[in-house]
This record gives structure tokens, sequence and C-alpha cells, in this order.
């Protein structure tokens, strides 16, 4: 095996050895390889890995360098990602039965983006199904473990992600972010997890749950390689129409430039006492957050508080503009066009076997809610009245960043919980209760290791939220924190 440091595998690590030629990109991924041979068996973070596609790719990189051919920072350097982002030739199953044969005809865009830098696609990430879920127990091909505990979940949606990045698999991982799908599970994991501004990075390619709130973004085991992989696949993209017309972000000189300055000095940072009285935050979640002020404090941030007077009605409204955005896209699922087939005595009966047993439960649920929602004599009453709620959710942010730089929350009521804990939906969704707001206001928050659980020696994250388009200053101010205050790197899975 190469002389691959995995205990400080990143994706800006992974960079600087190889331009440094300390080894090579196949070294690199052959390493990856076969510690996930030796590992994944307890994790089961990865639903297939394409070896042979992912060391050719890796050989085109050596190719290239030793031609002296342009290359961009991080050519050669491996990315996980989630199973419902295409990646050309690879399976697109969602971990669903109903879509377990497909394979992708194309590139999703933020794919194309970091193969044109040279990154290399690295395997199919284990999710909740369809990305309906919160600990990755909802997969068709069965749960992922958290690697600091594997008796424990490891967040969902995004679980296979930052399972991935936590046992040291791969340097970074994209997820996607519906109502905290990459947020919650880097806070159990211990990564750091970046929920871009609605419309910076393109959704084309992504298979949708609810599309008025899903959002690509890098999962990473440190501040700058999250900013490095959001940099790679943000910008306009014509293929989305809810793509901002904007240029790629250029957030890692931010990040780096806090080698130097302390941004967080003089910055005014609310703490909405609605997130902290509502939920029932752990001792251990509560404890880390106090910390998180008065580190805040010492650096010579404003910490106020503040109020988001709506956040009461977060998830009732989460849970009908996403439902019923789900139940329109998981529509085309069928069993006719593509995916699995189950034959029935007609048309009629095709469809309603192929449904019923291509879709777990979760999905069937959340589509029989959306359908709900929308059906006749109900829309006005449900549907129109959560997207007005969800109108003033927004202003509630709009209003108190004309107050504040960011805002400070917890990600989760508590740390990752264990298999079967949460065995009633409604337990489930409120998992998520700290971070579904955002992605009703659209806004960007990140995710990063604010302190560790005494009692489970498990971390626990905090979440710096910015106003849309502010990635740069959120990232600075997260990194500062990362830097002067708590750093958390798990050792690799294993050792």
């Amino acid at each position: 095996m190469a002389n691959v440091d995995f205990a400080t595998l990143g994706v800006v690590s992974c960079a600087e050895a190889l331009a440094q030629k300390k080894y090579s990109s196949r070294e690199l991924v052959s390493a990856m390889l076969e510690n996930i041979r030796r590992s994944d068996g307890r994790i089961h973070a990865f639903l297939n890995v394409d070896e042979n596609a992912a060391l050719a790719a890796a050989d085109a990189s050596d190719a290239r360098r030793a031609a002296g051919a342009p290359l961009s920072d991080f050519d050669g350097v491996p990315i996980g990602v989630k199973d419902n982002i295409s990646v050309e030739g690879e399976t697109l199953s969602c971990a669903g039965k109903i879509l377990a044969p497909v394979r992708s005809p194309y590139d999703a865009t933020a794919i194309t983006r970091l193969k044109s830098q040279g990154f290399i696609p690295f395997g199919r990430l284990n999710m909740d199904e369809f990305a309906m879920g919160s600990s990755c127990e909802n997969s068709a091909f069965g749960p992922t473990a958290n690697p600091l505990d594997v008796g424990r979940v490891p967040g969902g949606s995004s679980g296979g992600s930052a399972a991935a990045v936590a046992a040291k698999f791969v340097p970074a991982a994209l997820g996607s972010d519906t109502g905290g799908s990459i947020r919650q599970p880097a806070a159990f994991c211990g990564a750091v997890g970046l929920k871009p501004t609605y419309g910076r990075v393109s959704r084309s390619g992504l298979v949708a749950f609810a599309s008025s709130l899903d959002q690509i973004g890098p999962l990473a085991p440190c501040v700058e390689d999250a900013a490095a992989v959001f940099d790679a696949i943000s910008g306009h993209d014509p293929l989305d129409c809810t793509s901002l017309e904007l240029p790629g972000a250029k957030t890692l000189a931010a990040v780096r430039a806090v080698a130097r300055t302390n941004p967080l000095s003089g910055m005014k940072i609310g703490l909405p006492g609605e997130y902290f009285g509502a939920g029932g935050i752990s001792s251990g979640v509560a404890k880390v957050m106090d910390d998180a002020v008065a580190a805040l404090r010492k650096l010579g941030a404003d910490v106020v508080e503040v109020s988001l007077p709506h956040t009461e009605y977060a998830v009732a409204v989460y849970y009908i503009v996403a439902t019923a955005e789900a139940s329109a896209n998981l529509a085309r699922f069928d069993g006719i066009r593509y995916g699995d087939r189950k034959k029935g005595a007609d048309l009629v009966d095709t469809y309603f076997k192929s449904r019923g047993e291509g879709f777990g439960a979760e999905v069937k649920r959340r589509i029989l809610l959306g359908t709900y929602v929308l059906s006749s004599g109900y829309y006005d009453a449900y549907y129109l009245k959560a997207q007005k709620v969800r109108t003033l959710i927004r202003r509630d942010f709009e209003e108190v960043f004309r107050k504040c730089d960011l805002l400070l929350t917890p990600v989760t009521p508590d740390v990752a919980f264990r298999f079967g804990e949460k065995s009633d939906p409604l337990q489930m969704y409120l998992s998520d209760i700290f971070t579904i707001a955002l992605n009703l206001a659209g806004n960007c928050g990140v995710s990063i290791p604010g302190g560790v659980d005494a009692e489970t020696d498990l971390p626990v994250g905090i979440q710096l939220i910015a106003p849309d388009l502010a990635e740069d200053r959120l990232l600075a101010a997260a990194a500062a924190y990362e830097k002067n205050v708590f750093s958390f790197r798990p050792a690799p899975f294993g050792c």
C-alpha cells in the first residue's frame, strides 16, 4: 500500500501529496480501495465501487501530470458520490429497489465540473431511499453504521457520504440536503457539511425529492476541504432553470485567509431563542452550545439573542411542501419507462405492483401524504397555506440578517442515536427540527464539529447560518472556529 496518511486524509492533503509526488493518484486510489475492502463490511457506506473506472481515471491523472499538462490543484483526488447524483455508467438506484437496475447515461453537472478539474468520482454511497430519512436505516440495501460507534446511525439521508468521510474511506463526498440531509449526518459523524444557497449548485443530474428544497453540497473532514469542493461544483448552469446566474464561488481563498486574520472579530452572531427552547436538546448538546458561545465571544464576536418567530411551524410546513413535491417527482417511477417492472394483469396492475414492491415504507408514506395535501379539497387548506407560512419563515431570516452577520444554532437535539431507537416516524422527523427552516428559506448553512458529548464521547455539531450567497463569510467564520476552538478528526476506522 502506498504511504497514504489516512489519519489526515482530506482533499487538500491529498492534493499536496500528489503535487509533491509522495504518491501517485493510482497509488492513492489503490490504497483507498484496499481500505474499503478491509473495513466497509462493518460500515456499509458504499453500495458499489467501480474499481476499474476509478483506477483508469487515476491513471489518466498520472499521465497528465507526467506529461506536464496544465492541472488544477486537485487533479487526481477522489470524491465519493451519493447514490442519487448521476455519474455516467454508474448505478443510480437512490438506494431503492425500483431503480436498482438503472445506470446513468450522463453526468450530473456537479460531476462534470469535478471531472473537468481532474477530481475522480469514486463509488456509490448509501443513503435513505430517495433521500427520505434521517438515519440511513431506510436504504433498500441495508443500513449504514456510524464509524464512531457501529451500534448507532450515521444520520441521513446522506449517511453513506458522512460515514465514508468519517471512516477515512474518501477525502470528501457529495451529498444532497433537502431538510438537513448533509448537516445532520455531518454532525453525527464529526464531519463538516455545507448546505449551499439554493441555486448556487446545479441540481441537473440530481434525482429530485423536493425540487424547491434539494441542494447538492460537500461533506468533508475540515472546512478547507469543504470549501475546495464547493468552489469546484458551484456556478450557473443553463441545464437547471433554478440555477443562479452567478460564476463559481471563491470561498477557499476566504478560508485560507483565516491563517492571517480573525474574521470573527467584530462579527455579530445571533442566537435564535426558538432553537434553544424547542426540540428538547440534550444536556450534552446544551453544554457544547454554551461553550461555543463563550469561545466565539472570546474570539471577538458579539453574540446577541434574536428571534425567528415562525420557526415553530417549520417542521409542519416542510412535511407538507416536501411530500407534495415528492408525490409529483416520484410519479415518473412507474416500472414502465425504466427501472424494475413487476408484470401485472394489465397496465394499471403493473403500475400498482411495480410501485408497491419497488418503494419502501417511508417513501410510500411520504407519497401518500403528499398526494393527500395536493388533492381536491385539501390543496388550499394544506399546501397553499404551507407555502404562505414558508414565505413568513423566509422573511424571518431576511429580517434577522439586517441585524446579524451569522446565526448560531444546534444541528441536532442529541448525538447519534442507536439503530431502531426512533421507530415512530414523528420522532424521526423531529431529528431535523433545527435544519429544516434553512431549506425552506433557501439560505446557506454549515455544520461543523463543536465539541464532544461527555457521556457518549460522540461529536456534537454546531450550525452556522448565513444570508443568501454569503458562503465566503460563513466558511471563513467556521474555519476560524475550527482553527481556534475545536477540530474533530476521528481515527481511520478499524485503527
